[in-house]
């Protein structure tokens, strides 16, 4: 008798679990694959830990004058020197940018890099710039004489002096075609 109750449980069971193989079918799903490349600049660096913006500027108001710290940094571009690309801005918290010099001026980044992604390694530190500094890079961002005559009152900065820099470019890699089966 346990043995035919066994067999009984065994064959409901093994019913159950097949369910109605009609309903599989056989759906063609398409995913784009976005491949990240990098433009590079200066020193040779990967984008391998990067902290953000935020982590960035806390590091940023944490600092006093004369301090510096090594980082490596991941952002957009928010504006690049017109004259030579001999700096860029990139974003912090939305309200703040960080100023980025190349060491040396060794390198130099495209006009166009601006509105790019990317990942600055170097030292970050805070100094005071003077009127006449500031002035001298509003005149190769472009701007107009009166937007430079209006910097009338030296400003404190969030530096980085960067060895090496990455601009993300973005491609579509070919589009692969994925087959699964949805019950």
């Amino acid at each position: 008798m346990k043995r035919n109750l066994y067999f009984l449980f065994t064959v409901v069971l093994f019913m159950s679990s097949c369910g109605d193989a009609s309903k599989k079918s056989d759906e063609v799903v398409e995913e784009e694959v976005v491949e990240v490349t990098y433009s590079s600049f200066g020193t040779e660096i990967t984008p391998d830990g990067a902290i953000d913006f935020v982590e960035m500027t806390d590091k940023f108001k944490n600092l006093e004058e004369g301090d510096t710290i090594p980082i490596k940094f991941a952002s957009t571009i928010s504006e690049v020197c017109q004259k030579k690309g001999c700096w860029m801005k990139m974003d912090l918290d939305g309200e703040e940018d960080a100023f980025v010099r190349f060491t040396d001026y060794g390198f130099f980044v495209p006009f166009n890099a601006g509105d790019h992604k990317a990942i600055v390694e170097g030292s970050a530190f805070i100094s005071v710039v003077s009127v006449e500094e500031l002035q001298h890079y509003a005149k190769d961002a472009g701007k107009s004489e009166e937007e430079i005559n209006q910097i009338t009152e030296p400003e404190k900065r969030f530096l980085i002096r960067a060895d090496g820099v990455l601009i993300e470019d973005i491609a579509l890699a070919e589009t692969e075609t994925e087959v699964s089966n949805e019950e």
